[in-house]
């Protein structure tokens, strides 16, 4: 990695060192795949290699208050036995699944359900804000100043990688933006629009990919198949494999080549980055941004860095690329 400023080297290494364990004091809700089978189709083919069955699941905290009893909308949602699956987990869970003779859920448990699991982030977001608000009383007077972060994150849309609490970052210190794959494709002007404020207006110091192992929307592209609507944003992965051939091929295991082709997406995507205009400019002028491969790992919840060489990056996309002069 470029020799930048200590500064920059030493919060960037201050984030990757931090372990991935769960807040003791934040909530935690996770709401599986819908029962829909259209909608799980679609999810196992972009963001998980391993869906879980058609289930509605609503898991809490045990440092949540106890269920209330009452009827209201907001009390935990326990549908018919019939329907109500124990999960073999340390946390409770209450899962809506299709009966055994495989009649699906009434449409009254459905609708009880969705409406309870949707109540149920806004009582998370309450108890947020509660606690923000009693260890520093002005905590939301200075979130709402503005915002000046040091990251522009570019991660996967996998529900299990949120970037603030896999690297310890508050509210205000990471821009965020996410999409299959973290892909950063210049015809796409919603990631273009992200890097141009981030760099420009927001002088972000570091730009991150992050791609994580058990990637769908890579596994989905590695597959000969026609996926629909996916299509086109899924050749750029392609795309990436097909540059990168010769070296996946003589990859003998399957999951290590899925694996390798994680990491070689993310470093593409790098390159993407240092290839506009706001990135060269910026770097020019100020020495920063610079310009990260990271990948995230659900076996131990930590993050390789790929080590991006962004001067050596930098200077063989200028050969072609150079947008440096304003």
């Amino acid at each position: 990695m470029l020799r930048a400023r200590p500064m920059l080297a030493s919060s960037l290494r201050s984030i990757a060192r931090i372990p991935t364990q769960p807040s003791s004091t934040t909530p935690t809700l996770a709401v599986s795949r819908p029962i829909i089978a259209v909608a799980a189709r679609f999810a196992s083919s972009c963001c998980s290699s391993a869906p879980p069955s058609n289930a509605l699941a609503l898991r809490t905290s045990s440092l949540l208050s106890p269920p209330s009893s009452s009827s209201s909308s907001s009390a935990f949602f326990t549908p018919s036995a019939s329907h109500l699956s124990p999960s073999p987990s340390s946390h409770s869970f209450t899962t809506l699944r299709m009966s055994p003779d495989g009649s699906p859920p009434s449409a009254e448990e459905v609708s009880k359900y969705l409406r309870q699991s949707h109540d149920r982030l806004f009582e998370h977001n309450r108890a947020w804000a509660a606690e923000k608000a009693e260890r520093d009383p002005g905590y939301f007077a200075k979130l709402a100043e503005g915002q000046s972060p040091e990251y522009l994150w570019i991660g996967c849309s996998d529900s299990r990688i949120p970037a603030e609490q896999i690297t310890g970052l508050e509210p205000g210190e990471a821009f965020i933006h996410r999409n299959i794959a973290n892909l950063v494709c210049n015809t796409d002007l919603n990631v273009m629009s992200v890097i141009n404020y981030a760099v420009r207006h927001l002088g972000v110091k570091h730009i991150i990919v992050c791609g994580h192992y058990g990637c769908g929307g890579v596994k989905a592209a590695m597959t000969p198949k026609d996926l629909g609507l996916l299509n086109p944003w899924l050749r750029n992965i392609r795309d990436v494999y097909r540059l990168h051939e010769k070296e996946l091929d003589a990859v003998a295991d399957q999951e290590q080549r899925y694996n390798r082709l994680v990491e070689l997406n993310v470093e593409e995507q790098c390159r993407n980055i240092i290839k506009t205009a706001a990135v060269q400019q910026s770097y020019a002028k100020n020495q920063f941004p610079i310009v990260h491969g990271w990948v995230f790992g659900f076996h131990d919840g930590l993050l390789k860095d790929l080590k991006i060489d962004f001067q050596a990056v930098l200077n063989d996309v200028q050969k072609i690329y150079n947008l440096a002069d304003a």
